[in-house]
């Protein structure tokens, strides 16, 4: 049976450390909402207010997190015959290299580099071996790319 997600052995640890950050938060939120309701009337409080707004933020999230964690499978796929999730692909874009890095959309950062296999180049990359032509649509339009390393 295939969980639900697929991430990288990094992912998992990015988003375990996220939770444990999260517990501590969790604490601190409930220490501020328990100082907001020593202060008296509630209905006016606006430091009680914003405190539990942040503890349902908090734990909405820690829950979040654990669903993912607990229905994660770790990719162990390394091969380099073709694109996959875990794997990094360099693509020649024009006259310059690009290396884009194939992830769960739980882990998808473009600032990072890490695209999603659901995204629409994530997509387009998904199975491509090395000397593949692809066309992918970028903001400035359709541009061809040529698949130059998979690892």
């Amino acid at each position: 049976m295939t969980k639900e997600f697929q991430l990288t052995k990094e992912g998992v640890a990015e988003l375990e450390a996220e939770l444990a950050e999260l517990k501590v938060k969790q604490v601190e939120v409930i220490d501020a909402i328990k100082t907001a309701r020593d202060q008296g009337d509630l209905s006016e409080n606006a430091e009680y207010h914003a405190a539990k707004e942040e503890q349902e933020r908090v734990e909405t999230r820690i829950s979040e997190v654990t669903h993912i964690l607990n229905n994660a499978e770790v990719v162990k796929r390394r091969s380099t015959s073709s694109v996959g999730i875990g794997n990094s692909v360099s693509v020649k874009l024009g006259r310059k290299t690009v290396t884009y890095h194939i992830v769960d959309s739980v882990e998808a950062d473009p600032l990072e580099s890490k695209i999603s296999d659901e995204s629409p180049i994530g997509k387009v990359l998904m199975g491509k071996k090395v000397g593949d032509t692809a066309e992918i649509q970028l903001p400035a339009g359709k541009t061809k790319v040529e698949i130059q390393k998979i690892a």
